[in-house]
């Protein structure tokens, strides 16, 4: 699983490689970073003690309106990412790109598949502004073998050039594709990491608030959900999280996705949307090293409060996106299986 899943990891340390620090270490900072704890795998101990020894200082990202800065910024994140595609088509799947209503994406069925009409939706992280499906198909190659399904890779615009409404459209215009071509909605799952978990839940409650209906299942990694720097974790591993900077990171990008004035509107924050009107069982997994903890403690409480199923699986000292960065680690293949039990579950009624 090494090799393929380490495509799928997220957007900081790709992002720490490419853009050259701004300022100088904060020694309380880098010493909170190199903090290694001994509950963790041997695998976990060597990405914290990694990160914590080269990547103690966080860039700051383009302001929201570079539109140049961004633009170079994302081909050099999607070059580094690049995949060749025979080479995935090479390892026991079958992979087609097929364009809807402007939007594309990369459908991945492993061979042998006895196709019961379940499909995974998967959305890349990359915090609304980076990477591309190409990056995260050796991935999601490796996941559809695990998963025994078919998944389909969006290929969503990306922030600045636009915005929330455009990118969540395109998750939604795939569905409805998927939908045309036969698809039931309670044999879809919506599946992401980081940005893609936000964009999993937001155009989840985008569909149920069109009157598409829901799909069957949603799950996800390290997600955003509350574009607000207000929750304890954003706080209180502030100095803690190994990968990510809210004030030099995060706030960019994510006023380069929705202006200030939409953070509170539920496809953009799903933290804030009305869960009684109906929402599918969610499987929301986090590691305790990340400032966005408390986003899916918060995700999974506003779910359970309003009546509908979620699991809120927490991994100790594991950052973000912990499972496509340390793929062969006993956390990460826990974490695996448990999203292919879950999906298993409730894809098959």
């Amino acid at each position: 699983m090494k090799e393929s899943l380490a495509h799928c990891a997220a957007a900081g340390l790709l992002l720490v490689a490419l853009l050259r620090p701004t300022s100088g270490a904060d020694p309380a900072r880098a010493s909170a970073y190199a903090w290694v704890p001994e509950t963790i795998s041997t695998d976990g101990q060597r990405l914290l003690a990694k990160i914590g020894g080269d990547h103690a200082v966080i860039p700051t990202l383009p302001e929201p309106g570079d539109h140049d800065g961004w633009t170079r910024l994302q081909a050099a994140a999607a070059a580094a990412r690049e995949v060749d595609l025979a080479a995935v088509r090479a390892k026991g799947v079958a992979v087609s790109r097929i364009e809807t209503d402007g939007v594309s994406y990369f459908d991945i069925a492993p061979h042998g598949l006895v196709d019961d009409g379940s499909v995974v939706v998967y959305l890349h992280g990359g915090a609304f502004v980076f990477f591309d499906t190409r990056g995260a198909l050796e991935g999601m190659a490796k996941l559809a073998r695990i998963f025994g399904r078919r998944i389909v890779v969006v290929d969503y615009r990306l922030a600045p050039a636009a915005k929330w409404p455009q990118i969540t459209g395109d998750v939604v215009a795939v569905v409805k594709r998927l939908l045309a071509g036969g698809a039931q909605m309670r044999r879809i799952a919506m599946f992401g990491d980081s940005a893609g978990g936000n964009l999993a839940v937001a155009t989840t409650l985008k569909m149920r608030d069109e009157g598409l209906g829901l799909p069957g299942a949603v799950a996800t990694w390290s997600l955003t959900a509350d574009f607000r720097n207000a929750a304890d974790t954003r706080v209180t591993l502030r100095d803690a999280d190994p990968i990510m900077s809210y004030e030099r990171q995060i706030k960019n990008a994510m006023l380069a996705y929705a202006d200030e004035k939409d953070w509170a509107h539920p496809h953009v924050s799903p933290v804030h949307g009305d869960f009684e009107k109906g929402f599918p069982p969610a499987l929301i997994q986090v590691g305790t090293r990340e400032i966005l903890l408390s986003d899916s403690v918060r995700l999974y409480q506003a779910i359970e409060a309003a009546g509908g199923t979620a699991k809120l699986d927490v991994y100790e000292g594991m950052p973000h996106v912990f499972q496509g960065q340390i793929p062969n680690a006993p956390e990460s293949r826990l974490a695996v299986a448990k999203v292919k039990a879950f999906f298993d579950q409730h894809l098959a009624r």
